[in-house]
């Protein structure tokens, strides 16, 4: 396993990362939260890996960062909301579970029909994006029911040899994950609360906002 150094990347160290991600490697790399788990989530193969390697049900979804409306709306099929909703919060640490478009993987969506896409404002997440050229898999990097990552050293604990690099950014300063939002229920679903909290959201929706019930 590869580990890049982040206040030392340069673009022959993107190129390289980019070629992994292409090869059907997987890498964690830091997010507005916690590190997450990154891979090409049209090469099932990858996909698969990714999902032995974190010992996750095949039947929870795989949430994606995307770097731009336009990559959103390029898997997604948005709700008359979502532009509202992207205005308001991203980029950051808001992931919007949104219609899927046919040619996301059913590996990805756990045959949901519905995927859930994050902007990042990490200065990382969004070169490797703009390198990549499409969206990349951005599950928290730990292994199902331990605690997510926040420095490289427990994603070698948690993970060990399992990943082809590491992007180390030192502590990153959020466990949690990001703030959940489905956007394809009416009124709006709050899934998980992270960042950004269920009274924002509320003021943003005037209200007409549900938790989900445990």
């Amino acid at each position: 396993m590869k580990v890049f150094r982040a206040e030392t990347l340069h673009d022959l160290d993107y190129d390289e990362i980019v070629a992994l991600l292409l090869g059907g490697g997987i890498i964690g790399f830091p997010t507005d939260t916690a590190y997450g788990l990154g891979c090409d989530p049209f090469n099932e193969g990858a996909v698969d890996r990714l999902f032995r390697l974190k010992g996750r049900p095949e039947t929870k979804p795989i949430l994606l960062v995307i770097d731009s409306l336009a990559m959103a709306e390029s898997i997604s099929q948005p709700s008359e909301m979502f532009h509202a909703v992207a205005e308001k919060f991203w980029p950051g640490p808001l992931t919007v579970v949104l219609e899927a478009k046919p040619a996301v993987p059913a590996s990805v969506t756990a045959g949901t029909g519905t995927v859930g896409l994050r902007w990042p404002v990490a200065p990382i997440a969004t070169s490797l994006l703009k390198r990549f050229g499409k969206p990349i898999t951005a599950t928290s990097a730990n292994r199902t029911g331990q605690p997510s990552a926040i420095t490289a050293d427990e994603i070698r604990s948690q993970l060990g040899e399992g990943l082809d690099a590491i992007v180390d950014d030192g502590s990153l300063p959020v466990r949690g994950g990001s703030t959940l939002l489905d956007i394809t229920a009416d009124p709006p679903l709050l899934l998980r609360e992270g960042p950004i909290s269920y009274e924002t959201l509320q003021t943003f929706f005037n209200g007409r906002i549900r938790r989900q019930v445990a």
